[in-house]
């Protein structure tokens, strides 16, 4: 498995595997088994996001096998509601005793793994290389997780160690911030 950097070739099928793993498109049976991604992630945006650098992806022989976006969280042009609940909740979150509003820190997610990859390390990979490559651009990558998404908060809090922060309310749904240290 390689982990680098998406390449706007690697959009159609970046925005395959985020269509198949989104919210919207899972019972709520399979969002309690596997987990979800939210937002607004069509290939055009996929692109975008390859061509600024801010995502990264695991590379199977030329399969995107998983992906992951790393990028500066304020600097989003058009930040979705619980990106724009975790920037106005920076002063109330706390990370290593300081209000996360005076820590650099770079947005962690969303994440998604295809199916076929589930339980082989490519989620540990990708953190691994994230964490990796914020390191001199910030002191913590953070996520937030939606409540009721367990799957996530097991991988990322129970399996990786991401220490919670806090909750937050966006667009009438609660989030858990997460973060692990650069």
């Amino acid at each position: 498995m390689e982990y680098r950097y998406a390449t706007e070739a690697d959009a159609p099928a970046m925005a395959a595997l985020f269509a198949a793993n989104h919210h919207d498109a899972l019972s709520a049976r399979q969002r309690a088994a596997q987990g979800f991604v939210q937002g607004a992630f069509d290939e055009a945006a996929l692109t975008r996001m390859a061509g600024a650098g801010e995502l990264l992806v695991a590379d199977d022989g030329g399969r995107v096998a998983g992906l992951l976006g790393l990028s500066a969280a304020q600097d989003l042009s058009a930040p979705p509601p619980p990106v724009l609940g975790l920037l106005g909740a920076q002063d109330t979150l706390r990370w290593q005793g300081r209000a996360l509003s005076e820590t650099r820190w770079l947005l962690y997610g969303p994440v998604v793994v295809d199916a076929a990859y589930r339980g082989h390390g490519v989620a540990r990979g990708l953190f691994t290389m994230a964490v990796a490559e914020a390191a001199g651009r910030a002191d913590a990558v953070v996520a937030f997780i939606e409540a009721g998404n367990l799957p996530s908060w097991r991988v990322h809090v129970d399996g990786f160690g991401m220490t919670p922060l806090g909750e937050y309310a966006a667009a009438g749904r609660t989030y858990s911030a997460v973060a692990a240290a650069v």
